[in-house]
């Protein structure tokens, strides 16, 4: 027994060593809090990946071996009041899947890091969606969500919660529910979190390393597993509405579940819906203030100095405030010839043009910036998630079910992208302009031989933004049996299913304009015959062009706006499907004679197909398309598409199939007083793809418990696969016009045709950890930390080039790319295939650390216990290389503007007593560089390249956000809580660009602000 003052010293050291790393995300267990609160039943400690539970809270064959036994009612509520820590004693007998591995053996610690959350971590987390909670995770790096993309149009994305584990991307991580695949809601395979039956889960574990062994293609990065509670019983629901201190975003979610045993408890019912909605941050328009009162934007932006600057010294690039682009305003701006520096104002009046001092480039500071258009895209999206789940399981006998499940999921989203729609001095202007005013078009004639001037307009005077509506539906069914039965006396269990998913996208753009309507309709004349404003063009008037005024404050007509932006907008209507079979098998094998040896082994079936439609406006006339009624036949359009402002989607189908299977085992190899445990866990699986043919995946790791009290160590080295999906394979052809030097040097006018490439083959990793794990010493029982080295390396990346690398490579003697080359023919019929080429590789590395501890306050004579709990995640190394002859690997580590921080970190301290709880967390981002590869100099600079830029200042400030929340139980199953979520309201950090965008890293930034949430959770 330690003294008091021997406890004290070890909860200061303990508590330092925390306070560096600590996050809410142990699920683990003690078996009774301070004031004597039985604690929650099983969870998984991601520190030793085992099994925890209280002394006689559960028989170990009780325990499911694919799942921890759920919780009753009473267990719940204490569950909410109290953290979990691991137990001193927990049995070994018990087993469970932790998704590392597919292995369910008794004491059986896997070496793949995998860190679980329980359901009572997001309830303290309090956010709306789950996939808001996991994206603070440190190994969570470059995650898509309702904040980022909001700039985009055609990406198909928008609003797609996936997540990324190691900047690697959404596509290299695997993403399941129960351990099964889950349709994509994009082509290019990844799933969306928001449509996942989440009040449901239980534990949602975090494979931080590569699992394709165990699972199969796409976890590279890792594996996030959401397990569901299988066997709820009872009613639960979850009531709470959120806002934040700009009184925008306002949020409202809905809640509720239900479960019940019929027939002897053989036959279980279990149901949930859940309903959320967060309005987002509508857009300020023009100018360059934030939304609602946010006073940080102040038009940032990259200035890029002349050639004549740069051969002086002078940096290339430096960071200015107050920007001002000097070629447009918001109602018009001349930007050459003797009336550069005319723009116009209210009615069209024209005015001098105030365009600030220090002009360099396409930039100055301060003047008139009412027409700026980078403060106007969306914070966040306007969302809202509905889903539907029921499970519903016979017990054919003690051992074994069938089961089946159905989801229903629908996720819409709307946002801008940016007010207007900027033209940037490119508009060519007549000086016969109907709409000019007559001392601008007496101008234009005396100082323009030519008769056209250039202007540049925000297209202020548009009577409504871009808006963008993406929406997307998910049915998926489950068919299913699981349980266990004996080979040899020994105990094996089982689980086979077969699953069917449809996602449908519909993104339906708005108020955007079609690009020659606008132009015929900006080039307007006088009807000599009736004396009306009449398009120029007679092919336009006979097709119904309405002539429209972009000179001044002046609103554009109805008949000219529906003219220019039909109601019928962009459209693309994409549907997934995926089938798969599979059947996994786990037991033991033989008694080892230092342990059981344990296998797993399975066998998988998939097919995955997708078809694209767009509006026959951006896919082209001569394509068919379900929308083909709705957008009339217009002879002044492109018959091949790409006539809309953005929002261009084309048509495309394709499908794949693969079969594979898989082994995996657990062999004890080392039991002994003098030298502590040790296991080698070994898996190969063996994939064949349609598409891309054979692929291969194999694991080797292994764990020692050493003779050291509570030290355990881990190592895994694993090689695994990234098939190419569906849309890198079979994207759509667009088409566009480019020039590419030869050989000699001489520029050939080409079509550029972006296309998919079937002849990818898989990408390749390997994947390399070392971890040392500290696991409940009993010179601090309640303690635990593990620390892990990670090194992953990826070949043959999947990567696509630009038309004049390809006919570089061609010309070195790359066959591969000669073939989809073919710049010798006659004029008009030269082009470039740009696609993607298995050329470019990755490599990331970097250390992880996890901690927990929990002590007593009741030794101070204070109520209650303190919880410190950590991650964080040090990112050594991010290095992209394009694989290209002329171009040069790039570092992401710290790269500010892209989605790995050198340091990421999740810290928390919770205090627990009796009903009431309180926890403070802090979320804290490493300072960093705009960009690894420029280079920082005030004078005397070299010349830059195109690799390696000149900078004035390349460094990007960190950052710290601090979380508040607590609840209290007023009575049995009634629970509320409230929870603030940057605290300080820290302004995001700005990241400037080489125009005027919204110049945010919403990937790494706070972008909304301080957020209130509050609500009720009632169970019984």
């Amino acid at each position: 027994m330690h003294t008091p003052f021997q406890r004290s010293l070890i909860h200061l050291a303990v508590a330092s060593a925390c306070s560096i790393i600590a996050l809410p995300g142990h699920a683990q267990q003690a078996p009774a809090d301070s004031v004597g609160n039985p604690l929650a039943s099983p969870v998984v400690n991601s520190a030793t990946n085992t099994a925890a539970s209280p002394s006689a809270a559960v028989q170990p064959d009780a325990v499911r071996p694919d799942e921890v036994k759920p919780l009753d009612a009473k267990d719940a509520a204490a569950a909410a009041q109290v953290p979990p820590m691991p137990a001193a004693n927990a049995p070994a007998s018990a087993t469970v899947v932790v998704s590392g591995s597919r292995i369910a053996a008794r004491g059986f610690t896997q070496p793949t890091p995998t860190t679980s959350l329980s359901a009572v971590d997001f309830e303290k987390a309090a956010k709306p969606n789950m996939f808001e909670s996991l994206v603070e995770l440190p190994a969570l790096q470059g995650s898509t969500g309702r904040t980022t993309n909001t700039y985009s149009t055609s990406s198909g994305i928008q609003g797609l919660s996936s997540l990324s584990l190691r900047g690697l991307g959404t596509i290299r991580t695997l993403t399941l529910l129960d351990g099964q695949r889950v349709v994509g809601a994009n082509v290019t395979g990844v799933t969306d979190v928001s449509q996942f039956p989440q009040l449901l889960v239980k534990r949602v574990d975090v494979v931080t390393g590569g699992a394709s062994a165990s699972y199969g293609s796409d976890a590279v990065g890792g594996v996030v597993n959401f397990i569901t509670d299988k066997k709820f019983t009872g009613f639960k629901a979850n009531v709470a509405g959120g806002i934040t201190k700009y009184d925008d975003d306002k949020s409202g979610t809905l809640q509720a579940a239900w479960g019940k045993g019929f027939l002897d408890d053989r036959l279980h019912v279990a149901v949930s819906g859940e309903f959320t909605k967060q309005n987002g941050i509508e857009s300020p328009g023009f100018g360059d203030s934030a939304a609602n009162g946010r006073d940080w934007y102040h038009n940032p932006a990259l200035q890029e100095s002349t050639r004549e600057m740069q051969a002086a010294g002078a940096p290339r690039y430096k960071s200015i405030v107050n920007a001002q682009h000097i070629q447009y305003a918001k109602y018009g701006l001349i930007t050459n010839g003797p009336l550069r520096g005319t723009a116009f104002g209210p009615g069209g009046t024209p005015y001098a043009f105030q365009y600030g001092t220090d002009c360099v480039g396409n930039f100055c500071i301060g003047g008139d910036r009412s027409g700026s258009v980078g403060a106007g895209t969306n914070l966040s999206m306007n969302f809202k998630r509905q889903v539907a789940y029921t499970r519903i399981s016979w017990d054919l006998n003690p051992d074994n079910e069938i089961y089946v499940t159905a989801n229903y999921a629908q996720v819409k989203s709307v946002f801008s992208p940016n007010p207007g729609a900027a033209k940037q001095g490119n508009l060519s202007i007549r000086c016969d302009n109907v709409f000019l005013p007559a001392s601008v078009a007496a101008g234009c004639l005396a100082g323009y031989p030519t008769g056209i001037m250039s202007v540049g307009t925000s297209n202020g005077e548009f009577p409504a933004n871009i808006n963008v509506h993406p929406t997307r539906t998910q049915r998926r069914f489950v068919v299913g049996a699981d349980g266990k039965f004996q080979v040899f006396g020994k105990d094996w269990s089982y689980d086979a299913y077969a699953t069917h998913g449809e996602n449908t996208t519909v993104i339906h753009v708005r108020d955007i304009t079609l690009n020659p309507r606008y132009n015929f309709a900006i080039d307007a004349v006088r009807d000599p015959a009736t004396g009306q404003a009449v398009c120029r063009s007679a092919a336009a008037r006979a097709a119904g062009c309405q002539p429209i005024n972009i000179f001044g404050d002046v609103p554009i007509n109805p008949a000219g706006w529906s003219y220019i932006a039909p109601a019928n907008g962009p459209m693309q209507y994409t549907k997934s499907n995926q089938d798969v079979a599979s059947a996994n098998f786990n037991g033991e094998l033989a008694q080892g004679w230092a342990g059981p040896i344990s296998m797993a082994l399975g066998a998988e079936y998939r097919r995955e197909k997708y078809a694209v439609h767009g509006d026959p406006y951006g896919a082209g006339l001569a394509y068919e398309s379900p929308y083909s009624d709705l957008y009339p036949q217009d002879p002044t359009l492109s018959t091949t598409g790409d006539n809309w402002f953005a929002g261009n989607y084309h048509n495309g189908k394709g499908t794949f199939n693969v079969r594979e299977a898989y082994v995996e085992l657990n062999i004890p190899f080392l039991k002994s007083d003098t030298w502590g445990e040790a296991n080698l866990n070994i898996a190969d699986r063996e994939e064949k793809y349609s598409t891309a043919g054979k692929a291969r995946a194999w694991k080797l790791g292994a764990t020692w418990k050493t003779p050291v009290d509570g030290l355990r160590l881990r190592a895994v080295s694993s090689m695994d696969v990234r098939a190419p999906n569906l849309s890198e394979l079979f994207a759509a052809m667009t088409v566009t016009n480019q020039a590419v030097n030869n050989q000699q040097g001489t520029s050939i006018q080409i079509q550029q045709r972006n296309v998919g490439n079937p002849d990818l083959k898989p990408e390749e990793a390997r994947n390399n950890s070392f971890g040392i794990v500290l696991s409940q010493p009993s010179w601090a029982r309640n303690f635990n930390f593990s620390v892990d080295y990670y090194d992953i390396k990826v070949q043959n990346v999947i990567n696509s080039l630009g038309p004049q690398q390809e006919v570089d490579l061609c010309y070195a003697g790359n066959q591969q790319v000669c073939s989809a080359v073919s710049i010798n023919g006659p004029a008009g019929t030269n082009y470039v295939l740009a696609q993607s080429f298995n050329f470019a590789s990755l490599h990331t590395r970097g250390v992880d650390f996890e901690t927990a501890y929990r002590w007593n306050l009741g030794d101070y004579g204070l109520p209650g216990s303190v919880t410190l709990r950590g991650l964080a995640s040090r990112t050594i190394h991010s290095i992209s290389d394009p694989g290209v002859p002329g171009t040069t690997p790039s570092e992401g580590a710290g790269n500010m503007t892209g989605a790995t921080p050198k340091w990421k970190a999740l810290v928390s301290q919770s205090w627990d007593a009796g009903n009431a709880n309180l926890t403070l967390t802090e979320r804290w981002i490493s300072a960093g560089v705009f960009n690894n590869e420029y280079i920082e100099c005030r004078s005397g600079c070299p010349l830059p390249t195109a690799a390696h830029p000149t900078i004035y200042d390349n460094h990007m400030p960190g950052a710290v956000y601090i979380d508040l929340g607590g609840s209290y139980n007023f009575a049995k199953g009634v629970t509320g809580y409230f929870k603030i979520d940057n605290l300080a309201d820290r302004d995001p950090v700005l990241v400037p660009q080489t125009n005027l965008s919204l110049a945010l890293n919403p990937a790494i930034y706070d972008a909304v602000g301080r957020t209130y949430r509050a609500g009720v959770r009632v169970s019984f």
